[in-house]
């Protein structure tokens, strides 16, 4: 969730007349930062999870099922909880209270006013305890929010409602569609979260923009589907708002499923990752090797087959949430000449990684976005202020957008011990992976937000997913891996990660080798609790930069290949015999290492695909159900069955060591 100010928002033309102030002050406060922080050295690598829930009630009577709108009811229930208080569980935003503890989970709202965010209470640590402890804290976030919430409401982690968008009742209580925020034909302005931040972004990307979003996803044929398919929900005589004509001009697509407003990206849930590095180097280091993981995780954890009560031909969240906040205006788009605005943006600000930030000798010029679109003056005068150009380049980038919600209480003086103008461009810029310096009032190190990860329907899942990326940072560390290719690459696997069951049918560009040319040495004597001391570099690559990687299958990526499967110059490993690799090098109790290979083994065998993603097992659940009639439409009853089924699938993970058996079939026909 991004930064919560309180303050009196512009309307975005008066937002854009400050525009370029803004973008200044917040260079200056950034240069603060790295005059401060830049020597930064922390002992070892700390990191934290995210999770976030839907909150559905249920009406076992009628069966129906709804998204509650009670976030802000259930935050209040959390945050006078003395005995929570008392241990340390927080409601940051509506408490202010002296922390005893930090062992119990902290509570956050999130866009969507029927969406919660949980962290644990305080980072994790490196040490592999600590990673045992996920799973149970996510249990516990999960009970202690089902404890403050009604008897038939229930925290799911599905990525979206199926039915969002619906023209039946799907939220509680009812507010009947559009408003002045959002003036969406399907979703009501109180879907949103009523701080002040949240309607005025939606606003604001719709003024600025000059028209709606515009999200289009593809239909899943079935045997019955009306084809070609022309989205039934879309009323073309409205007139409501001059941004109805969006429709009349084409805005909804054939054979394509249409939603209109921010909350339909927005009001997606995920699993996201951030770890504090020892230092700027090493953080800069993370970004860069875990940058080209983004759409491998994504593929595997994938989880949205559904959009407004639709099933669609994909199978992950991430392109929805990027048109959901697209704010380019028709002439960033490309769609006209370049007139008013300064240049034409490939990206919307919702999107994979344009930058490498590394000072790796490995890092190549071939390896850069060729379409990369930076702010000189900015860049400059980064530069001048005493950044190097990897990574002024990389904020200068991140700046060429306009601040979408500014306050005009913050126009008054710059306070460079602040860092509120550079984190209203910083947390706009939602890229698969975010580079974060300290802030300035905590004993925080630099950090690196890992974002691609769809949230999972189990705390077993995201607890595997958390811990497997943990691993793999220990290993790319200790081994001074490499997983470097073009950026291009990696946005083409962006791409190719939204194709249905890309997870088993389809292959990605990933690096051969990832090796350094020299060994590095591992000692056994280490405990893993600590960073490994940096090894000598190794020297810059040379040769052409199409060979040093092929197209391989997730399962190759994850599993390794074998040798019939690779090209010349040997068998990439496989990020799991990378990770056991590390955990043979490091000092680790058979026990935990145990604990450690249930999770590993979930990892392994989604790859293979033995399990099947969420969103493989949604799919087959809507398309066995005997109510569904083979047409694509996924009915309220449909909804029902399934959200109960997940909620099943939820309180049975773990019980008798079970990992929610319901879900994790083994391979079998989707007919």
């Amino acid at each position: 969730m991004g930064l919560l100010a309180v303050g009196t928002p512009l309307a975005w033309s008066e937002a854009k007349q400050n525009a370029g102030h803004v973008r200044e002050w917040g260079i200056e406060q950034l240069l603060a930062i790295w005059r401060r922080a830049k020597g930064k050295e922390r002992d070892a690598l700390l990191w934290g999870d995210e999770v976030e829930y839907l909150v559905v009630v249920m009406d076992e009577l009628k069966r129906k099922v709804k998204l509650s709108l009670r976030q802000a009811d259930i935050l209040k229930a959390l945050a006078s909880d003395e005995d929570l208080c008392k241990n340390g569980g927080v409601v940051p935003d509506l408490q202010s209270i002296a922390r005893q503890s930090d062992t119990l989970p902290v509570f956050h709202p999130e866009f969507g006013r029927f969406m919660l965010e949980a962290t644990p209470g305080k980072p994790w640590g490196i040490g592999f305890k600590d990673l045992l402890d996920v799973e149970p804290n996510m249990k516990l976030r999960r009970l202690i929010a089902k404890n403050h919430m009604e008897a038939n409401e229930y925290p799911i982690t599905l990525t979206t409602f199926p039915r969002l968008g619906t023209a039946d009742e799907f939220i509680s209580p009812y507010y009947p569609p559009s408003g002045e925020r959002l003036r969406s034909q399907f979703l009501p302005d109180e879907i949103a979260n009523p701080h002040i931040r949240f309607p005025t972004l939606a606003a604001n990307i719709r003024s600025r923009r000059g028209r709606k979003v515009e999200i289009n996803v593809p239909v899943f044929r079935d045997e019955n589907t009306s084809w070609p398919f022309q989205d039934p929900t879309v009323n073309y005589d409205l007139r409501n708002w001059p941004e109805d004509d969006d429709v009349r001009n084409g805005a909804a697509k054939p054979n394509h499923i249409y939603m209109d407003a921010m909350a339909f990206g927005m009001g997606s849930c995920c699993l996201q990752i951030t770890f504090q590095a020892k230092n700027i180097t090493e953080g800069r280091r993370l970004y860069d090797q875990l940058s080209p993981l983004g759409p491998i995780m994504l593929a595997l954890t994938a989880a949205t087959p559904i959009y407004k009560g639709f099933l669609a031909d994909t199978d992950v969240r991430w392109n929805q949430i990027s048109r959901a906040v697209d704010d380019r205006t028709a002439e960033e788009l490309g769609e006209k000449p370049l007139r008013s605005d300064r240049w034409r943006i490939p990206k919307s600000r919702y999107a994979s990684n344009s930058t490498y930030i590394s000072q790796d000798p490995r890092l190549r010029k071939e390896y850069m976005d060729p379409d990369l679109v930076v702010d000189q003056d900015l860049k400059q005068r980064l530069i001048d202020g005493g950044m190097d150009d990897l990574l002024a380049t990389h904020f200068a980038h991140l700046f060429i957008r306009d601040p979408i919600v500014v306050f005009a209480e913050d126009l008054k003086e710059l306070d460079l011990n602040k860092t509120d103008h550079f984190e209203n461009l910083q947390s706009t810029n939602w890229q698969h992976m975010r580079f974060k310096p300290p802030p300035h009032d905590k004993d925080t190190g630099w950090r690196v937000e890992f974002r691609p990860m769809e949230i999972q329907i189990t705390d077993f899942e995201n607890a595997a997913f958390a811990i497997f990326i943990v691993l793999i940072t220990r290993a790319i560390l200790s081994f001074d891996l490499n997983f470097y290719i073009p950026i291009a690459r990696t946005t083409e696997n962006m791409e190719t990660a939204h194709i249905r069951n890309a997870v088993e049918d389809q292959k990605f560009f990933f690096r051969k080798n990832p090796f350094p040319s020299r060994p590095v040495k591992v000692s056994n004597g280490t405990s893993g609790t600590s960073t490994p001391a940096q090894a000598s570099r190794p020297p810059t690559p040379l040769g052409p930069v199409e060979d040093e990687y092929e197209l391989m299958s997730i399962n190759e990526i994850i599993n390794g290949q074998s040798s019939t499967s690779s090209s010349e110059g040997g068998c990439f490993p496989g990020l799991i015999p990378l990770v056991e690799s590390y955990l043979n090098s490091v000092n680790i109790d058979v026990e935990t290492r145990c604990e450690l290979a249930r999770y590993l083994d979930l990892i392994q065998k989604r790859a293979n695909g033995t399990l099947w993603t969420g969103a493989k097992w949604i799919r087959h659940f809507i398309r066995t159900h005997p109510e569904y009639k083979r047409d694509s439409i996924v009915s309220e009853s449909v909804c029902y069955d399934l959200i109960k089924a997940v909620e099943k699938i939820t309180q049975g993970n773990g019980k008798d060591r079970g990992v929610g058996v319901e879900m994790f079939k083994a391979r079998i026909s989707t007919g």
